[in-house]
C-alpha cells in the first residue's frame, strides 16, 4: 500500500525528530523543508497529502506562504504550526481557510489527530452515518408496517429527507441503494394511505385530517401573522420539495432565526392550477369555480390559470376579516426578481407582502425540455444542488437580504413538490383530456386501475367537472402516463423526468417555515 506523503515546514526542523519519526511509524512519508519558498518548490514537484505550517519562519512567513500553497494546491489541507497566541494572526490563518491551527509545544499524539480529522474525517464521518442509518433503516422500517396517521408520515418523509441528504454527503452507492428502496416502499405505502383517507379528510376536516393547502392561510398563516406586530412576507416557491427547501435552509439561515418549521399536505392534482389557487382562495376547487365562475379557467382552455391569485387572495382576506394592507408580486423572471430586490424596502409599509417566486418549477419544465438541463440535474442529488445553486445565486436571495435589514417575519412556502417518474402506465383518454402526466381529466377514461387513485364522482374531492361523466384519475408513486400512441417514444422521453399532478410524498408532504430577522 503507498504510503501517505506529508510535507513539513518549520526552520526549527530538527528539533522536530521524534514527531517525524512517530509519523513515519503510523505509515507516512514525511518531508521537510526549513522556509517557506523551499516548500512552496518541493510541493510543485511532489503531490502531498497533507502540509504542516511553521507560522514564524525566515523570508516567507507561514502565513503568506499559506496564501501561495492554497493558490497553488486548494485543495491540500494545510496545518498551521505557531509559538503565537495572537488573535489576529488565528484570524488571519482561518480566513486563508486552513484545516487545522495548533500552538507550539505539540506532540506527537496532536500531529496524528490533525492528520486523521483532515485525511480520514470523511470516511469516518460516512461510516458514522452509515451505521447510524442502518439502525435507523429498521425503525423506518416498523414504522411503515404501522397504521400511521398523516403527522407520523410527515415525520417518517422528513426522515427519509434527512438521510438522503447525509447519504448523499458519504458517497456510499451501496447504502444509498438501500435509501432508495426503502423510499420506494414509503412511496407505496403513502399513495394506499393518501387512497383511503384523501375523501374523508376533505369531507371531515378535524383533527384526523392534516392541514392542507385550502386551510393553510386560516391554520398557519393568519396565527403566525396574528403572532408578531411586524411585517410578514409570504414567499411561496412554487413546486419546491422539501428536500429542497432543507438546502437552501442553510443559505437563509446566516440572515434569519427560524421560528418554526413544519409541513402540510397539498391537495390533488399536486399541480399549480388546483393547489396554488386553493392557497389563497382558501377553497377548493370547485368552491372556486362556483364563487368566480368568471375567473376559474378549466383544463381543457388554453387560458392562463394562475392569473387572478392577487384576486382570491383579497377575497379570503374580506371572508376572514383580516383588514390587512398587501401587496402582491409574481416573479416570473430574472428582470422581475431584480426589480424586487430593488423595490423591497417600500414593502415595509404593508402588513402582508405575497411573493411568488416561480423558478424551480421552470427548473423542472426546462430539465424535461432540455438534454443540457437534464444532464446539470441528472438525479436527486443534481436536482438538490442545482436549486442551491441557483438560490444562492438568485435575485429572490438579494431580495431576501435586504428584507433581513428591518424587523420582520418571513414565511417560506411552496404550492406542490415533484417527483422522478420511472414507470409508464397506459392510459387512453378523448381529445379533452387534459396533457399532465400525473393526473388526467375527462370522460371514458381507460387505464390499469392498480396504478392510480380514481374519483368518479369529482364532487367527493371538491373538483370540478366538465361534464356529467369527468372523473379524475391520479399516478401513485412513480408512474405516468403514457397513451399507447407512440408509446416507446413517450416512454423513453419522460421517464426520469420530474413531475407532478400525482400521490407520492414528494409532492404532497411540503415544507412550511417561519423565521424572524436576527
Amino acid at each position: 500500500m503507498d504510503r501517505s506523503a506529508i510535507l513539513w515546514a518549520d526552520d526549527e526542523i530538527d528539533l522536530l525528530k521524534p514527531h517525524i519519526l512517530f509519523l513515519k511509524e503510523k505509515g507516512f512519508d514525511v518531508i521537510t523543508a526549513t522556509n517557506g519558498q523551499d516548500a512552496i518548490d518541493l510541493s510543485s514537484k511532489q503531490h502531498f497529502e497533507i502540509i504542516f505550517l511553521d507560522e514564524n519562519m525566515p523570508g516567507l512567513s507561514g502565513v503568506e506562504t499559506l496564501l501561495r500553497m492554497k493558490n497553488l494546491h486548494p485543495e491540500i489541507p494545510v496545518v498551521m504550526i505557531t509559538k503565537s497566541e495572537d488573535e489576529g494572526i488565528m484570524d488571519e490563518a482561518i480566513g486563508s481557510k486552513i484545516a487545522d491551527y495548533l500552538i507550539k509545544p505539540v506532540n506527537p499524539n496532536q500531529i496524528l489527530l490533525s492528520i486523521k480529522k483532515s485525511l480520514d474525517s470523511k470516511r469516518l464521518v460516512s461510516q458514522k452515518t452509515n451505521s447510524i442509518y442502518q439502525q435507523e433503516f429498521r425503525n423506518i422500517g416498523m414504522a411503515l408496517n404501522d397504521k400511521m396517521n398523516h403527522a407520523e408520515w410527515a415525520e417518517i418523509y422528513k426522515k427519509l429527507v434527512y438521510w438522503e441528504t447525509e447519504l448523499d454527503k458519504s458517497r456510499d452507492e451501496g447504502m444509498y441503494d438501500v435509501l432508495t428502496m426503502q423510499k420506494d416502499e414509503a412511496n407505496l405505502q403513502f399513495s394506499r394511505f393518501i387512497e383511503k383517507n384523501y375523501v374523508d379528510w376533505l369531507r371531515n376536516p378535524g383533527e384526523q385530517a392534516p392541514v392542507m393547502s385550502h386551510r393553510l392561510f386560516k391554520e398557519k398563516v393568519f396565527p403566525a401573522m396574528d403572532d408578531c406586530d411586524t411585517p410578514v412576507f409570504f414567499v411561496l416557491i412554487d413546486n419546491l420539495r422539501l428536500d429542497q427547501w432543507k438546502v437552501i435552509q442553510h443559505t437563509l439561515l446566516e440572515y434569519f432565526n427560524l421560528v418554526t418549521e413544519d409541513t402540510f399536505y397539498s391537495i390533488l392534482p399536486t399541480a399549480t392550477q388546483y393547489a396554488r389557487n386553493a392557497i389563497f382562495s382558501g377553497l377548493m376547487p370547485s368552491e372556486i369555480q362556483k364563487r368566480f365562475p368568471k375567473l376559474w379557467v378549466s383544463d381543457s382552455e388554453d387560458a392562463g390559470k394562475n392569473l387572478h391569485e392577487e384576486e382570491f387572495l383579497a377575497d379570503q382576506l374580506q371572508r376572514f376579516g383580516k383588514d390587512y394592507r398587501f401587496s402582491y408580486a409574481k416573479i416570473t423572471n430574472i428582470e422581475n426578481g431584480k426589480a424586487l430586490a430593488d423595490s423591497v424596502t417600500n414593502l415595509f409599509q404593508n402588513r402582508l407582502n405575497v411573493i411568488v417566486y416561480n423558478f424551480v418549477d421552470m427548473l423542472s419544465h426546462a430539465r424535461t425540455e432540455m438534454q443540457v438541463i437534464r444532464e446539470l440535474a441528472d438525479d436527486e442529488s443534481a436536482y438538490r444542488s442545482i436549486t442551491d445553486s441557483w438560490f444562492a445565486h438568485s435575485p429572490l436571495l438579494e431580495a431576501l437580504k435586504r428584507i433581513s435589514q428591518k424587523p420582520c417575519r418571513l414565511i417560506i412556502t411552496t404550492d406542490h413538490g415533484t417527483i422522478r417518474v420511472k414507470e409508464p402506465s397506459k392510459v387512453v383518454g378523448d381529445r379533452n383530456t387534459n396533457s399532465n402526466l400525473r393526473y388526467k381529466q375527462g370522460k371514458n377514461l381507460s387505464y390499469e386501475k392498480k396504478d392510480v387513485l380514481e374519483i368518479r364522482n369529482p364532487a367527493d374531492a371538491f373538483l370540478p367537472k366538465q361534464n356529467v361523466s369527468t372523473s379524475y384519475i391520479f399516478a401513485k408513486h412513480d408512474k405516468f402516463f403514457v397513451y399507447p400512441n407512440n408509446y416507446n417514444h413517450f416512454v423513453n422521453y419522460y421517464r426520469n423526468t420530474f413531475q407532478h399532478g400525482g400521490i407520492s410524498p414528494e409532492e404532497i408532504i411540503l415544507p412550511f417555515a417561519v423565521l424572524d430577522t436576527k
